[in-house]
């Protein structure tokens, strides 16, 4: 399986694997899936840590690499996905992370329900 891990579910893998779902943790811990992290979540999540609402201890991106993340980039043919989706969910960090999961064949791991609305296939968390 391929896997986009949404923002918040990244934060918890480094905070406390435990709170992710387990159908998603154990898809996550599955060395046979590959599971990715989007550049518009390290954006979103540095946004949030700027602005002080948020604390990282530590280099984000190399912390998620160490578990075994691999970084997914934003390209044109994600933001141009982007046009074709339903104005369902009104969070453009989202919007993007359900248009990659989309162009690139990806189960988004997500806690978020109003993402389930979309023709994403998602694994809860």
């Amino acid at each position: 399986m391929r896997i986009l891990a949404d923002s918040h579910v990244l934060l918890w893998w480094l905070e406390n694997p435990q709170r992710v779902a387990l159908p998603a943790r154990a898809a996550i811990a599955d060395p046979a899936n590959e599971v990715y992290f989007s550049a518009a979540s390290v954006w979103e999540i540095g946004l949030k840590v700027g602005k002080g609402k948020l604390r990282i201890d530590g280099d984000f991106v190399a912390l998620l690499e160490a578990d075994g993340f691999e970084p997914l980039s934003v390209t044109t043919v994600h933001a141009a996905r982007t046009f074709t989706l339903p104005a369902i969910h009104g969070d453009p960090f989202d919007r993007m992370l359900i248009a990659q999961a989309l162009a690139e064949g990806l189960v988004l791991a997500t806690h978020d329900s109003v993402i389930a609305q979309y023709e994403v296939p998602v694994i809860d968390a």
